[in-house]
């Protein structure tokens, strides 16, 4: 009889320890817009919901480690703990004085010694591991899934020049690349499974709701990659951790992977990975003024920000030192730099940045190129306001960082241009952060090149001042005249400037209509009409911005570089007053008093009625620079013109194939 009633007692107990360890958990946005569902089972799932519509269905997470156990398969919570975030935070180096931050957040602890960490914010979802194991421990994969519903639409940054395959190490030949591209309007259920693609990575879904993908708060742990893995899956890849790496690419300097560790990451105590980041938004606006991944980064660790100066750089490589009506063989040389020294000076400019060829070779960054005196250079500079950052690869750079920093930091020069990274693995992501400790701590800038999307880093290190990770205006020097540069100019502030700043490059003074444009490297040209390049330096984000072309160019279009050298490179404010991925943008931003409006358009041109609105009463003067009736054959014809803003506070400009508007705003 008593084994009897110990057996029903177990019968009874059994749902009872199931229905423990099935556990679910929700958390809505601060206006209940929308809604994070997570079961806790057999497998760890989420879901996203909006109002009206299913964003994502049960899409499961978790981590593999090398010793054989799952975090995120039958792991039992251990407690859950719920908070609230209500700040508004200064960023002082960015597209906004003050950014707010509100959200609900949610912890799960699991006994197997990690937690989930879920947020919802009124315009996306983020969750992320932390490990609170005792020890190390080595990750063999992490499942990262996005299952969407039948009928989404992808802009897909595909991975470039590499084959179309799946091989053995899970694509082990994409993860060496330069992270640019155009973007692939695809059905996401017809996007090629075989290849990987890089983040942001925007899908629209059959509700009419954006949502694009990214990293934050990426410090000591791979980048995620995309692929398809169903019909309407997302799933993300990871390269493994690098076991033996040598130089090679473009002469040497580059870190190339020859053999993998059978683990994507190891993990210390306490280590948090970094999000998985979802901005959820209906208007195509509200991707392109987006503060997600600023929120989500650790906050500033430097003590003194002051020396970070933010500005404009006067450039040589675009232009391929591109002078005329001078006295002098331009090149590599001393009176070529102070040529463009005395150019920035005039024009406010507060950097050269001087490019490839000024060291003696690619591997002797402490010594300069016969006949270039670069203390006696920084000297110019200084008596003329005007700082020196310098290109270097990334393996000389890698190998000797602090030498370097030390050397020319005391030597007055500014920061450094990091080029050919070119990889995303957790040994290439520490080394960033690394240098930009060290650069830190010498008071130089960082503008990195060849390099993945900005995940956070600046915010926590201010001094990494520009990013590429962007299909800039360097491509249009060599690619095909195929390839779309205007059709992207009017996608990437939706998509990959969410991420961060972007080192673009733009300030073309020779550009071409569609049927005119051809690739050119000595005297290139840019695509679409001449007020598209100045409209670029208001609507895209750059703490460093470039002057691309020549001062000769500029000389011979001095509205122009007038403009151009005016407009800042921080902001208090921004708004973006219209836009639609692929088609149009129209950006406002406000620095002190003055405010700036910027457009472009796509091949297809666009009207559109600015409304400012969001001006404060009063009288306006606007400088606006605007598409001549001929941009369209003749890309260089713009039309400058002032008016008095009307009492609606709005006025129309067209905008023709390719083309764009810049406008300068003041009260009265």
């Amino acid at each position: 009889m008593k084994k009897l009633f110990l057996f029903l007692c177990l019968l009874f107990l059994l749902p009872t320890a199931a229905l423990c360890r099935d556990k679910t958990y929700t958390i809505q946005s601060p206006d209940c817009s929308l809604t994070v569902t997570i079961g806790c089972g057999d497998r760890i799932v989420y879901s996203v919901r909006s109002d009206t519509n299913q964003i994502l269905k049960p899409s499961p997470l978790a981590l593999r480690l090398v010793s054989g156990e799952c975090w995120g398969r039958r792991s039992r919570v251990a407690g859950v703990r719920r908070y609230r975030i209500d700040e508004v935070y200064d960023a002082p180096v960015y597209k906004k004085r003050k950014v707010e931050d509100r959200c609900n957040g949610i912890v799960i602890d699991f006994r197997e010694g990690f937690s989930l960490e879920f947020r919802a914010y009124d315009d996306a979802v983020a969750y992320r591991f932390v490990a609170r194991q005792p020890g190390e421990v080595l990750v063999a994969g992490e499942e990262a899934r996005f299952r969407f519903a039948p009928g989404a639409v992808a802009f897909v940054p595909y991975v470039r020049d590499t084959p179309c395959r799946h091989d053995g190490l899970a694509f082990g030949e994409q993860f060496m690349q330069s992270f640019e591209n155009t973007y692939t309007r695809t059905p996401l259920c017809e996007m090629d499974s075989a290849r990987l693609a890089f983040l942001p990575l925007l899908v629209q879904t059959a509700g009419g709701v954006n949502v694009c993908i990214t990293d934050a708060d990426l410090e000591s742990y791979p980048g995620m990659f995309l692929h398809r893995s169903g019909a309407d899956e997302l799933e993300g890849v990871f390269a493994p951790s690098p076991r033996k790496v040598v130089p090679g690419g473009y002469d040497r300097m580059q870190g190339v992977v020859e053999e993998y560790e059978p683990f994507i990451a190891s993990l210390a105590p306490g280590d948090r990975l970094p999000w998985r980041a979802l901005s959820i938004v209906r208007q195509d606006t509200r991707l392109a003024d987006n503060d997600l991944v600023w929120k989500l980064a650790s906050p500033c660790r430097l003590d003194d920000i002051s020396w970070i100066e933010p500005g404009k750089a006067a450039w040589e490589w675009w232009n391929d030192w591109g002078l005329s009506g001078v006295d002098f063989t331009a090149g590599i040389n001393q009176p070529t730099y102070e040529y463009y020294i005395d150019f920035a000076s005039r024009n406010g400019l507060r950097y050269l940045v001087l490019d490839d060829g000024w060291s003696r070779d690619h591997h002797s960054p402490l010594e300069t190129a016969p006949g270039l005196d670069l203390p006696a250079l920084v000297k110019y500079g200084e008596e003329r306001g005007v700082g020196l950052i310098l290109w270097l690869g990334y393996l000389p750079f890698a190998e000797q960082m602090e030498e370097l920093c030390e050397h020319y930091s005391e030597m007055g020069v500014k920061g450094f241009k990091v080029d050919f990274m070119d990889r995303d693995d957790q040994q290439m992501v520490r080394f960033v952060y690394d240098a930009a400790r060290t650069a830190a701590r010498h008071r130089l800038l960082l503008d990195l090149h060849g390099i993945f999307k900005p995940a956070g880093i600046q915010r926590t290190y201010p001094n990494v001042i520009n990013f590429e990770g962007v299909h800039g205006l360097e491509q249009v020097k060599w690619s095909p005249v195929e390839v779309d540069q205007v059709t992207y100019d009017v996608t990437v502030p939706f998509i990959r400037m969410m991420a961060g700043p972007m080192d673009y490059t733009q300030g073309a003074m020779r550009n071409a209509s569609k049927a005119n444009f051809r690739p050119v490297n000595s005297e290139p040209m840019s695509q679409g009409t001449r007020c598209r390049q100045l409209a670029e330096y208001v609507v895209f984000d750059a703490p460093l911005a470039m002057l691309c072309d020549s001062p000769s160019a500029y000389g011979r279009e001095p509205e122009c570089l007038r403009f151009i050298s005016g407009v800042p490179t921080v902001w208090d404010e921004t708004e973006v007053l219209a836009g639609e991925v692929g088609d149009h943008i129209v950006t406002a931003r406000r620095h002190g008093d003055v405010w700036y409006v910027g457009g472009l358009a796509g091949w297809d041109g666009r009207s559109v009625r600015v409304d400012l609105s969001l001006l404060p009463e009063g009288t306006y003067a606007v400088e606006l620079f605007r598409d001549g009736e001929n941009a369209a054959r003749i890309a260089q014809d713009y039309v400058r013109e002032e008016f008095l803003l009307a009492p609606g506070k709005s006025f129309d400009v067209k905008m023709f194939p390719g083309g764009g508007f810049a406008a300068r705003i003041t009260k009265r």
